[in-house]
């Protein structure tokens, strides 16, 4: 057997592989989801019969008044004069409590496993020619800056969401009870202090990278030849590819406006809001974070594990020239139009030590 024909026979085993795994994920998912809809349709069924049956006055009364039927009550305010009981919490409850946690739950774990899948299957997007040891700049500081105040502030949300609408089933086997009460007390402060001034961040970085991200022909062929990530061909991109503009606009500016402004009604519930109103804020808000987080799983692999090379824009500021030229190439051909010269590694280190050694002399002369 050739070594062509094995090399095919092997992709097809892990291709095999793949979909099996991925069939087996989805029925897992879809079984215990399918399960639960019966279950509620079963148990309605049985609640509507037996209701039908009763014959208790006062039963009649408590229906109505679930029902939202009007009477006189001393209450006031919207959606609630002259009504005895509003469904508004419990359907929240319900639809928090149910498909929410249960698809939410499995959603993130399908995203890791389809990942690690990945990984496994395709492996890490290597440098072809390996480093040149010279380097231009990528991102400048401010915008790193930026860029990780954003990135920790959405880890730590991220971690206090989660924890605050899985940490019943999760967390209070671990913590107990009052250990749970007391993290969630300072999970939920955490939460809503750092919510705010996330979003102001996130918009600083809406306003700071949106010229970069207005999509072209490049994005599409882009798009077409699997980003460089399926396949062994790297298409041209310019300082963002098609990946890093879906990541900007459906991630940041969709996802993260709607989480923001969902936010906003939940922190600060002095304009006027109804129950109502908190109430969908509350499924849109964590409904469309449970998305968001997901997609950001992706956007973290391929910038750190999956990628060679790339998360170094993002910690010292400069990128290898071959890693520009393979991921990059026509923003690198504009960075030398520009003028700029990429500097040697070693160059650097030297100019690194020299200013290390003046800034030592100078604080030794005062």
């Amino acid at each position: 057997m050739s070594a062509e024909s094995e090399l095919k026979r092997r992709q097809r085993r892990w291709r095999s592989m793949l979909w099996s795994l991925v069939a087996i994920l989805v029925l897992s998912v879809a079984l215990p989801s399918l399960g639960y809809v019966m279950a509620q349709q079963v148990y309605g069924t049985e609640r509507e019969f037996s209701e039908e049956r009763a014959t208790n006055p006062r039963a009649d009364m408590w229906r109505d008044a679930r029902q939202g039927q009007g009477g006189f009550t001393t209450q006031t305010g919207p959606y609630v004069t002259d009504t005895l009981i509003t469904n508004v919490g419990e359907n929240w409850r319900q639809i928090r409590m149910g498909p929410m946690i249960t698809w939410g739950g499995w959603f993130l774990i399908g995203v890791l496993v389809l990942i690690a899948l990945f990984f496994l299957v395709f492996g890490r997007v290597r440098l072809e020619e390996g480093r040149s040891g010279m380097t231009v700049v990528r991102w400048r500081a401010y915008e790193r800056a930026l860029h990780w105040f954003t990135a920790i502030s959405f880890i730590i949300l991220a971690i206090t969401g989660l924890s605050l609408l899985f940490g019943r089933a999760v967390l209070i086997p671990l913590f107990g009870p009052q250990g749970f009460a007391a993290y969630a007390q300072g999970a939920m402060y955490v939460h809503n202090f750092l919510g705010p001034v996330f979003s102001v961040a996130l918009l600083a970085m809406i306003l700071l990278w949106i010229r970069h991200n207005i999509p072209n022909r490049t994005d599409w062929q882009w798009f077409k030849q699997g980003g460089g990530l399926i396949g062994r061909k790297h298409p041209s991109a310019g300082r963002l590819n098609g990946g890093e503009k879906v990541w900007f606009w459906v991630g940041v500016v969709l996802f993260g406006v709607t989480v923001s402004v969902s936010g906003f009604v939940l922190d600060f519930p002095i304009f006027g809001q109804t129950r109502e109103t908190m109430a969908i804020a509350q499924v849109v808000h964590a409904v469309v974070a449970l998305l968001w987080i997901g997609f950001f799983f992706g956007h973290a692999y391929i910038g750190t594990l999956g990628t060679e090379g790339a998360l170094e824009g993002m910690t010292r500021g400069r990128v290898d020239v071959n890693w520009a030229k393979q991921h990059h190439d026509l923003w690198y051909e504009d960075v030398l139009a520009k003028g700029e010269q990429p500097v040697s590694v070693d160059e650097l280190e030297k100019n690194k030590t020299a200013r290390q050694a003046g800034g030592t002399a100078g604080q030794a002369s005062h």
